[in-house]
């Protein structure tokens, strides 16, 4: 123990910390940079329930089935996320038209807020992969007081599956690099993801949206 407390103490922390930290966030920037490239082929699906009740959360999946059926079908053949952007917007309107016709159908009385935004994620896990933190596009769908349990996924291009193959990545466009971070295939992907959500938190308390 005392051979222990004499090398921390004469380690050099005072030159090391600051490279340390320029390490850590050379390494944010470029994870960052990647996940930007990313977010740029991508345009993810989020629907938010009402409350975490039983019945909120499966009328939640109720809802995100009713409007994965209508993307699926608007979306068909469409080869860029700002073209799927595009007529996602246009179709706003009905898309939470089916989104409310399915809520009164199961016997609720929630409105439903259907948007196209700009969203802050954490890094989003599922079986077989994970979407790095950071900022992407996002069809939010809102239930009633959307106070509960979310849940997510990409809907362009369509990659709302139980699980993501290297195959699906390929018949979507999205490149090898992409695959790697979605599947977080490897330890430096890891790293990289946990450095997005460091670095992210570390720029909303900077600017006071933490």
């Amino acid at each position: 123990m005392t051979g222990l407390h004499n090398f921390l103490h004469q380690f050099p922390w005072r030159r090391v910390l600051p490279i340390l930290c320029a390490l850590l966030v050379c390494t944010a920037l470029w994870a960052e940079a990647e996940q930007a490239e990313l977010a740029d082929k991508v345009i993810r699906l989020h629907v938010v329930a009402n409350s975490d009740s039983d019945a909120d959360q499966a009328l939640k999946l109720r809802v995100r089935d009713a409007v994965l059926d209508e993307t699926n079908t608007l979306l068909s053949g469409r080869e860029s996320a700002q073209e799927a952007a595009s007529i996602l917007r246009e179709n706003l309107t009905e898309l939470g038209c089916t989104a409310a016709e399915t809520v009164f159908q199961e016997g609720y009385p929630y409105s439903v807020k259907v948007s196209l935004e700009d969203e802050w994620f954490p890094t989003r896990q599922y079986e077989g992969g994970a979407l790095p933190a950071g900022t992407y596009q996002a069809l939010r769908v809102v239930i009633g007081s959307g106070e509960g349990k979310n849940w997510w996924c990409v809907v362009f291009p369509s990659l709302c599956l139980p699980a993501v193959t290297e195959s699906s990545i390929q018949a979507a466009g999205l490149s090898g690099q992409d695959y790697a971070l979605i599947t977080e295939d490897s330890q430096p992907y890891v790293f990289k993801f946990k450095t997005l959500e460091w670095w992210g938190n570390c720029k909303g308390w900077l600017t006071g949206q933490s």
